[in-house]
């Protein structure tokens, strides 16, 4: 009887002379350069939102809805699609990343119809930060609250 839990060497080997060198730094660059770009487009939204008249959590929120908005939109358009390609997770970390892994199911799964596709694999890859999320939230709100 074989040990299944070690791969084959010879598989290894071949693994590693088709699968191309990872370019690290080059990931690395381009993650912060996106992501530091996204965070700077949200945050000239934010300051043409203040110029507006918009103050505190009014300001806050609606900076966020823009943003996910964008998500959101770019996601349908299959722009976000290539922008992730490009940056990796500079494209996911910030709100938009959220956005998009909201809207990309939903999308992919519109075909099976509104109830049992769209709403059903909508939350598949975010479900699970927005029960945290909420969870969180509850429990943060609770100690507040007592204390």
């Amino acid at each position: 009887m074989t040990d299944r839990t070690t791969p084959n060497p010879n598989y290894l080997n071949y693994v590693k002379t088709q699968d191309p060198p990872t370019k690290h730094f080059k990931n690395c660059i381009s993650a912060f350069g996106v992501g530091g770009l996204i965070c700077c487009i949200g945050q000239f939204i934010r300051y043409m939102l203040e110029y507006a008249g918009l103050t505190g959590d009014e300001l806050a929120g609606t900076t966020s809805v823009i943003l996910i908005f964008l998500g959101c939109l770019l996601t349908g358009l299959g722009v976000y699609d290539r922008i992730g390609r490009y940056a990796g997770a500079g494209s996911i970390v910030p709100i938009t990343g959220f956005a998009n892994s909201v809207t990309s199911p939903a999308i992919e799964f519109k075909t099976e119809g509104w109830i049992f596709g769209m709403a059903a694999k909508m939350f598949t890859v975010a479900g699970a930060i927005i029960v945290f999320g909420v969870f969180s939230g509850v429990l943060v709100g609770l100690v507040y609250y007592f204390i």
